[in-house]
């Protein structure tokens, strides 16, 4: 583990796994909207979003998917992590008062350059809303050794 307690890339496995869960609640959704600037009526608007396919409103599939960055960044690899690309399938809407299970899995280790290429889920119960692939950079245990020789 790296000093601020997320995994060094000499610490991943292949199977590796984390994940974080979290109820989105209408405040979520407001601020979201607030911070992404999409105030998108399907997201405000339950009497909108009732005239919609979805049957009322539904969470930013963007704030659904930040969870998985909440699993890299705090949980796996952690500490020091870079995102440096996601792919997302959005596969069901993710209403208020549903609770958000993110999950990643580690796919690959590419130790010579740091990466590591995780599977990424989003799931409301036993129904996947979200499933897709996250590179990122993790933290190398021997870079800090050669940079503080």
């Amino acid at each position: 583990m790296n000093p601020q307690n997320g995994y060094d890339i000499e610490d991943m496995a292949v199977g590796m796994s984390a994940e974080v869960a979290k109820t989105i609640t209408d405040a979520d959704i407001v601020l979201f909207a607030g911070i992404s600037m999409d105030s998108n009526a399907v997201h405000m608007d339950e009497e909108f979003g009732r005239s919609t396919a979805f049957g009322g409103r539904i969470a930013h599939g963007m704030l659904t998917a930040s969870l998985i960055s909440s699993v890299l960044g705090n949980r796996l690899p952690g500490a020091g992590v870079i995102y440096m690309s996601q792919s997302l399938r959005f596969r069901a809407p993710v209403r208020p008062g549903d609770t958000v299970h993110a999950k990643v899995t580690v796919k690959e280790v590419i130790t010579e350059k740091c990466r590591v290429v995780l599977d990424t889920m989003c799931t409301v119960g036993d129904k996947v809303v979200i499933e897709g692939e996250a590179m990122v950079m993790a933290t190398s245990r021997r870079k800090r050794e050669e940079a503080a020789k």
